[in-house]
């Protein structure tokens, strides 16, 4: 009985709690008991819990914990708008939110997100497939100013019209992965070019529209591309089929 109550004095007073440190699969009955007395967390991760964690799992927690500034719930399939809600209403000191793989993410739940989390710097949306443009559309104009770190990754519904919305109100923006936006094409890089110069990382491998004269201005910025220039990918092309590296002779 005292060993219980010294833990439950311990988590009373935790201020980060990352699921995957318990173990690789966690019961519905041990984490409710493991975060029954936190009141304090800061930061909380909860991807392990994706098969089972449900609104009524998740926001007493949330309710709980007015201090979060990070949340992970990747792969959390079985959330709904109304857990997104009481994290936006609850925690107003959210900086980074990690939503990756959550199909019910919509731009409902979205625009609750934007006008509620004043504080909000990284986000992720990778696989988020319901979002279409309006909805990145209205982030960027509602939370564009503070935002560094953004994916939108393996979403064939956002376009150009939502990255130059991001580009021009996001001029802190750092990050930003665009891979497999099937819809993004040089118009949507340009205006990145154009308006976020302190853009560190840009991915955009699978965009398939977006040409590398539209890459050229960032590259000489110094940003990092995950897809090489056309020269570079020709002269790996010829030294893997001739096993060595070609001698290239460029006249100007």
């Amino acid at each position: 009985r005292a060993f219980r109550a010294l833990v439950q004095l311990h988590l009373a007073g935790l201020r980060r709690f990352d699921a995957a440190q318990v173990g690789p699969q966690i019961p519905r009955a041990a984490l409710a008991w493991l975060l029954r007395d936190a009141e304090g967390l800061q930061e909380l991760a909860l991807a392990p819990c994706h098969e089972w964690l449900s609104d009524e799992d998740l926001v007493p927690v949330l309710t709980r914990n007015p201090q979060l500034r990070s949340v992970a719930l990747a792969g959390c399939g079985q959330l709904s708008r109304r857990a997104l809600g009481a994290l936006a209403e609850g925690c107003p000191r959210l900086q980074r939110l990690s939503l990756a793989h959550c199909d019910w993410v919509d731009g409902l739940a979205l625009r609750g997100l934007a006008d509620r989390c004043p504080a909000l710097e990284e986000l992720d949306l990778t696989a988020c497939r319901q979002l279409k443009d309006e909805a990145i559309v209205y982030l960027a104009q509602r939370r564009g100013a503070g935002l560094r770190s953004l994916s939108l990754a393996v979403n064939a519904n956002v376009g150009d019209a939502a990255v130059q919305e991001l580009a021009r109100n996001c001029p802190e923006l750092e990050h930003l992965d665009l891979t497999g936006c099937l819809r993004v094409g040089s118009d949507g890089v340009r205006t990145l070019a154009e308006y976020c110069p302190a853009l560190r990382s840009l991915r955009v491998r699978h965009c398939h529209h977006v040409a590398e004269p539209s890459l050229s201005r960032l590259r000489k910025r110094g940003v990092d591309i995950d897809v090489e220039p056309p020269l570079h990918q020709a002269l790996v092309l010829l030294q893997d089929m001739a096993g060595f590296a070609p001698f290239v002779n460029l006249q100007v």
